[in-house]
């Protein structure tokens, strides 16, 4: 079988059902795992995607995204071409393991599919029970600020970790706050996890010289923390690096509070 990846996600999946050898391109953004993707065509960013080139390809199936913000054009323009696709757009964990599933069907390894879930499954389902909740905010962009809501699967890798999403309240994927916003949630640890950023870019300066910041507990004791956004915000295998990150910072913060009383 020939498959194109439209999305980081997708081919960090495929790579980890065991399936590398069937990819045959991928879009500009996958660089995961670096030997497999060095050595394939790219197809274009995630919203430029060319879907000539593409058909170039000559695709079983075509793994899109629609996580991506903006990415119903190309599933759209897949649909146009006549082109077979599949498109995953989980929320929840429990979503991302039904994605993993039934990409693991079209690429039959149904079986190495219920492995890698029970695997995921193993570290993300295992939740820890500090004597309170540590309250992280998660920094998908900067300015403006933007944070995950309830329906982000990162709620619950924060929950996994024994850290609570201060605006997990929030019926949303994700949202703006402003600077009200975050002093009312005062957390005691904030995590940059800018979007579309390589994590050497990543600058917690930014935050802890935020005028209106400087009351925050977080700030105030320097718990600003970078995760690569490939363990956050790519629903794929590694979210199990997200949620140790989550869970060391998690201890660490406790352990911070404790020690403080």
């Amino acid at each position: 079988m020939r498959v194109v990846s439209l999305a980081c996600s997708n081919t960090e999946i495929v790579c980890a059902l065991g399936r590398a050898d069937w990819l045959v391109g991928v879009d500009d953004h996958s660089d995961h795992p670096t030997d497999v993707v060095s050595r394939l065509p790219r197809v274009g960013p995630d919203l430029g995607i060319d879907i000539e080139r593409v058909r170039a390809l000559r695709p079983d199936l075509v793994l899109a995204s629609l996580t991506v913000p903006g990415h119903e054009r190309i599933v759209e323009a897949l649909e146009r071409a006549k082109l077979p696709y599949l498109a995953p757009e989980p929320v929840s964990v429990a979503d991302v393991y039904r994605d993993i599933q039934d990409i693991a069907g079209r690429l039959d390894v149904e079986a190495r599919g219920r492995e890698l879930v029970a695997a995921m499954r193993r570290e993300l389902d295992a939740t820890p029970e500090p004597a309170r909740p540590v309250r992280v905010l998660v920094e998908w962009w900067p300015k403006p600020v933007i944070v995950p809501g309830r329906d982000s699967w990162v709620t619950q890798l924060l929950s996994a970790a024994g850290g609570e999403n201060p605006f997990g309240d929030r019926t949303v994927k994700s949202t703006p706050i402003d600077d009200r916003e975050a002093v009312a949630a005062d957390p005691d640890a904030i995590v940059i996890s800018w979007c579309g950023v390589r994590p050497e870019k990543y600058r917690p300066d930014v935050v802890l010289r935020r005028p209106a910041w400087q009351g925050l507990r977080a700030v105030r004791e320097g718990r600003v923390h970078c995760i690569p956004e490939a363990y956050l915000g790519r629903p794929g295998p590694r979210l199990v690096d997200g949620v140790r990150a989550l869970r060391a910072l998690v201890h660490e913060s406790s352990r911070a509070s404790a020690s403080s009383i």
